[in-house]
Parts: C-alpha cells; sequence; structure tokens
C-alpha cells in the first residue's frame, strides 16, 4: 500500500543533487573554524536574512535554545505567544538551558498586541524578574502556518526596542512566510536581532537549521552551541546540503503551497470535516473532526489504515502538510481516501 506521509515537512528527504554534493563536499574541523563548506553556508544564509553574521546548528530546537542563551542573563524572563513552539515543543529550555522564565501572551494566529506585549514588560522593582527577551514566530505552527507580515513584527518588535528588549524570531518555516506574502524574506526579518530558520523542513535538507544575527552575537552564539555540544567537526558534509536547499528549493515552495490549498478545499467539501481553506496561507493545515464524533486521534489511526499519516494537535483536531515529497496526484489520492475513510465513520 502506498504511504502518503503528511506528518510534517520535516520527513524530506534530501534530494539527489544534495546527496552528491555531500559526497563531494570540502571539509575541515567547523570547531576550529576550518570547513570551508560550513563558513560557506553561514555566509549564504546571513545574506539571505540580512544579517552580519550566521551560525549552523544541527536543529531549530537548538537554534532558538542557542539563542535564548545568548541574549539572556539566568533569572530573567521571557515573553512569547502561548502557543509558540518555544514554550510548546522545546522541552522547557528555557528554563533548563536559559534558566529563564516564561510569560505567555494569548496572540491570534501568532500576532500579539503591541497593548499587551507593553503590559507583560516588568517595571523595575525588586520582587520582579527583568524581561530579557520577546520571541516571535513566523509562520506559526499551531496556528495553522499563519504568517505575520513585516508590519505586524516591526510594530511587536518596536514595543520591546523601545525598552531595551532584543528580539529573537524562530523563523523555522520563515521562506513560507515570505514565498506567501510574496516579498523578500529580509522584509520579515529586518526588524528582529536575530533569526533562526530551518533547512530540513520545506527546503529538504537532512539536518540542520541557521542561526542569524550581529557578529558579536553569533561569536557568543558559536560558544553556547559548543556548551550544548553542537561542535560538528566536519560538518561540511551536512552544510552541503544546506547549500543546495538555500540556493535551490526556496523558489519551489509555493507548489507546497498550491497543494495544501488544494487539499484544504477538498477537505472543506467532505460532511463531517471543518475547514476554512483561506485561514491556511501556506503548508500546514489544521481540520476538525468533532463533527464526526470521533477523536482526532482515533481519526489519525483510521487515516493510517489507508495510507494517510496526519498527526492530531487536539482531541479534536488534525494536522496535514505538504512539502517537496508528496506530488500533486498524492494529494489527489490522499483527498479520495480521506473521504472514504470519513464515509466509513458516518455509516457506523
Amino acid at each position: 500500500m502506498e504511504v502518503i506521509d503528511l506528518r510534517s515537512d520535516t520527513v524530506t528527504k534530501p534530494t539527489d543533487e544534495m546527496r552528491k554534493a555531500m559526497a563531494a563536499a570540502e571539509v575541515g574541523d567547523d570547531v576550529y573554524g576550518e570547513d570551508p563548506t560550513v563558513r560557506k553556508l553561514e555566509t549564504i544564509a546571513a545574506e539571505m536574512v540580512g544579517k552580519e553574521a550566521a551560525l549552523f546548528v544541527t536543529s531549530g530546537t537548538m537554534g532558538n535554545q542557542v539563542a535564548a542563551m545568548t541574549h539572556l542573563a539566568r533569572g530573567e524572563e521571557v515573553i512569547l505567544e502561548a502557543e509558540s513552539h518555544m514554550f510548546y515543543y522545546e522541552v522547557g529550555g528555557l528554563a533548563l538551558l536559559a534558566g529563564a522564565q516564561t510569560r505567555t501572551i494569548q496572540g491570534e494566529k501568532g500576532f500579539m498586541p503591541p497593548e499587551l506585549i507593553a503590559q507583560a514588560i516588568r517595571e523595575e522593582n525588586i520582587h520582579f524578574p527583568r524581561t530579557g527577551l520577546l520571541c516571535l514566530e513566523n509562520t506559526h505552527n499551531r496556528a495553522g502556518g499563519t504568517v505575520l507580515t513585516p508590519e505586524q513584527i516591526s510594530a511587536m518588535a518596536q514595543v520591546a526596542h523601545d525598552r531595551g528588549i532584543p528580539v529573537h524570531l524562530d523563523g523555522a518555516r520563515i521562506f513560507n512566510a515570505a514565498t506567501a506574502l510574496g516579498i523578500d524574506v529580509r522584509e520579515l526579518t529586518a526588524p528582529v536581532d536575530s533569526v533562526m530558520f530551518c533547512l530540513s523542513k520545506g527546503l529538504g535538507a537532512p539536518v540542520g537549521s541557521m542561526l542569524a544575527g550581529r557578529k558579536e552575537f553569533i561569536e557568543k552564539a558559536r560558544k553556547n552551541r559548543k556548551v550544548l555540544g553542537g561542535g560538528l567537526r566536519q560538518a561540511g558534509i551536512l552544510a552541503a546540503a544546506g547549500i543546495i536547499a538555500l540556493e535551490k528549493m526556496v523558489g519551489r515552495l509555493a507548489e507546497d503551497h498550491y497543494r495544501a490549498r488544494l487539499l484544504a478545499e477538498n477537505l472543506a467539501n467532505i460532511p463531517g470535516l471543518t475547514i476554512d481553506p483561506a485561514a491556511f496561507p501556506t503548508n500546514i493545515l489544521i481540520c476538525s473532526v468533532a463533527k464526526l464524533g470521533i477523536s482526532a486521534q482515533h481519526f489519525s489511526t483510521l487515516l493510517a489504515r489507508h495510507g494517510i499519516l496526519a498527526n492530531p494537535t487536539s482531541p479534536t483536531e488534525i494536522r496535514f502538510v505538504t512539502h517537496k515529497d508528496v506530488t500533486e496526484d498524492q494529494i489527489k489520492r490522499a483527498i479520495n481516501n480521506i473521504n472514504q475513510v470519513v464515509k466509513g465513520v458516518n455509516h457506523f
């Protein structure tokens, strides 16, 4: 049975061009700064997001946590959106690694109203922690790949900057955001002090993310990466795939968005499923199965029996993610199979 994997864009396989580049990569010891392929990747990455320097890290979580460790002093407080990846999915790393306390704001599709950010920033008081960092997320994972505009990012960042507080952007899928908006990614990264973005999701590299910011920030971050065991020695083998990801894969992200929209529009026509296609501008969809009278986990199990892999995100919601390894024909077959599953549920 054919399996159509819509769990995440993290399941993508490296392209043949990436595999060849990895095999032929010139390498050195990156901890000594001697790996030419890693240095090339870091230079390309920094330029693409308009920052002075960049650092290759193993994952988006490592990049976010290294950023927090670099920006923060222990005991300071971080402001985040309540459903953000850094708060929800990074194993309490802000407390464990940066020694930081979190303060969350319930946003709307990832956007935190500037007035709420202003209210959350601590006043000087012997009883209070100092607010040390504001973290944003674009696209927003749990909101369904929703996009923050340059104006929204600037409005949020300005509140923090007016109080001398740095701003970090979890831009794991920042190129999806730029693609959806039809703008240069630097318009989204210009207002923030640091940004992390992934090479291993929609861009298709097997491993790795980038952390970018000012030169002095990245120098300090490099040491924090080492603390976490992120000194990878001959990492050029991995960086070679990352270079291909940035040079060749950004331009095709619109295909994933098109296929996600195709899937969403057809799911909206299946009785028992609830989804608003217009609410999901990139490659992530969240669909409610509440009207079917079964849990999202049960629905996920039924889908798997029909060759469709998708993850529940709540007791009543299931997430579908398109990526380069799912073709338009597979999306059409997935729609048919999902329809059959729903008919089976309604039959009983």
